[in-house]
């Protein structure tokens, strides 16, 4: 690949790790993205895009060596390509991620980058990324969270806080995916790896040990009540604040 072209868009996505619905991924062509006025490359399994300069920017991404465009430059160009609201804003809340523990990777970018992205000239899909942003939180660690949160809310729920850290006593007891703290009640997102790994099954169920014994009531969602019918997620959560509440 010439110096002059960089991976873009999806295929840019896919290298900084930005969780995308799988309808997405399963287009084999690649991104690769030059800058006005070079014309956009064509060849054999590529998608060629021509960007203007002011519309991205590129690094080189540490672990590959890859010339891509920047995480913010990323996410402004999804908006075209991500059809759901909730997946854009998923996207943006995994590049925006800060870390939870020590071991975890620093943000990839924030939030005021992302403002500048979508601030810096129309493009295509940039009424999405409008109405994506403000709705981007630092605190999701996955897809799944972010639906969630967002399911709870536009179902005219309080809005939880992502990834909480209860303590009982002074004593830490877990990070719960969303909560409502001062009702005592966490929303648990169960992915099919919690039930397939057995340790990790064991731990979570010690874990909601813990939980109840300070006092919480630990919700668990199930990918169906996310991803398909989300009203008895809702209808759960909105009983469980007015049970709280009492």
């Amino acid at each position: 690949m010439p110096p002059s072209q960089f991976f873009s868009h999806v295929t840019a996505a896919v290298i900084w790790g930005i969780p995308l619905p799988l309808v997405v991924l399963k287009s084999a062509l690649i991104d690769i993205s030059v800058f006005s006025p070079r014309r956009s490359p064509e060849s054999s399994g590529t998608r060629g895009h021509q960007m203007p300069l002011h519309l991205a920017h590129t690094q080189v991404h540490r672990a590959t060596g890859l010339r891509v465009a920047s995480p913010a430059s990323t996410w402004a160009m999804l908006g075209v390509t991500l059809h759901n609201p909730y997946d854009l804003i998923a996207a943006g809340d995994a590049v925006v991620r800060e870390p939870g523990h020590v071991e975890d990777p620093s943000a990839l970018t924030s939030i005021a980058q992302l403002e500048l992205a979508v601030t810096a000239g129309r493009r295509q899909g940039i009424g999405a990324l409008r109405r994506a942003l403000p709705r981007v939180r630092v605190g999701s660690e996955s897809r799944p969270e972010t639906w969630t949160r967002l399911i709870l809310v536009d179902d005219g729920l309080p809005e939880p806080v992502a990834n909480f850290e209860v303590f009982h006593d002074g004593a830490w007891i877990a990070r719960v995916d969303l909560a409502y703290p001062a009702l005592k009640i966490a929303v648990e997102y169960e992915g099919e790896h919690h039930l397939l790994d057995p340790v990790q099954w064991a731990r979570d169920l010690a874990r909601y040990d813990r939980l109840a014994e300070a006092g919480w009531r630990v919700i668990r969602v199930a990918k169906q009540e996310i991803f398909g019918e989300s009203s008895s997620l809702c209808a759960r959560v909105r009983r469980a604040i007015a049970q709280a509440s009492l």
